[in-house]
């Protein structure tokens, strides 16, 4: 039931990202749901080792690094899911930040 929770606040985030930030977009719900699971199937495998390979930059830059990778991944799940499209790396850029506080907010106000 967690697990469910998870992907749908990750969804209502994606959703609200895009309501947000110009140049991403998610054309439905349904989309949103997708490229919830596509970003975190891509985070979880191709974002953890590029996180374990450049970790002496994130080091240096103080964590803010993460956001490059993050910006990268929703990148690839954008060119991955039809009806999730994220115009350029700054929208990617900024959207990845938008994200990781919107997600943080909801799920510590809903799984708390």
């Amino acid at each position: 039931m967690v697990l469910l929770l998870h992907w749908v606040l990750s969804a209502v985030s994606l959703l609200i990202v895009a309501h947000i930030v110009p140049g991403f977009m998610v054309d439905s719900f349904g989309s949103a749901l997708l490229a919830a699971i596509v970003v975190g199937l891509v985070n979880g495998t191709l974002g953890l080792f590029l996180k374990i390979v450049t970790f002496p930059i994130t080091v240096i830059t103080f964590g803010l690094f993460f956001f490059v990778i993050n910006a990268l991944m929703l990148k690839m799940a954008a060119a991955i899911v039809p009806g999730f499209h994220v115009l350029g790396f700054g929208p990617a850029f900024l959207g990845a930040i938008v994200l990781t506080i919107l997600n943080a907010l909801l799920r510590g106000v809903f799984l708390t």
